[in-house]
């Protein structure tokens, strides 16, 4: 790979030496302002375990054929809906929460928010005379205590 070097009369080069052999006619890149993008097509459809250097270790690739079966059919997206929702159905605890924010007013949505984020998740508080008063302590469970890392 080599390129000129703007604002200067010299020319970058950067020789490697490929595990593998690459396909020179379909390979491509862009330059951008801070950067040179290359993508090598390969020859062989193969994992290759590292870019330069003799690679023996190399892999055939197995076709994905996991998702052939959706390329060749239309998506029933009723069907995923309905998945979807039996998921949402199964967290009884998460639920509880998402109708308790959904029907809460907008007051009592900025308290559980400001006093979520600001214990660092340990506090939930609705009461925003409470909340908006000051910053919200970390009160970790009893038994346990919080680090910052």
């Amino acid at each position: 790979i080599s390129f000129p070097v703007p604002e200067s009369s010299s020319e970058f080069v950067l020789d490697l030496y490929l595990a593998h052999e690459i396909n020179a006619n379909i390979s491509s890149f862009k330059t951008y302002q801070s950067k040179i993008e290359v993508k090598l097509a390969k020859v062989e459809s193969i994992f290759w375990n590292m870019l330069e250097g003799n690679d023996t270790l190399a892999t055939i690739k197995k076709p994905d054929t996991s998702d052939d079966s959706s390329k060749s059919k239309p998506k029933d997206w009723d069907k995923i809906v309905q998945n979807e929702k039996v998921d949402e159905e199964g967290d009884e605890l998460n639920n509880f929460f998402k109708n308790l924010y959904a029907g809460a007013s907008d007051e009592t949505r900025k308290a559980m928010n400001k006093s979520f984020m600001e214990s660092n998740g340990t506090v939930l508080s609705t009461n925003w005379s409470e909340v908006g008063k000051g910053n919200v302590e970390t009160k970790p469970p009893d038994g346990m205590e919080f680090k910052k890392y």
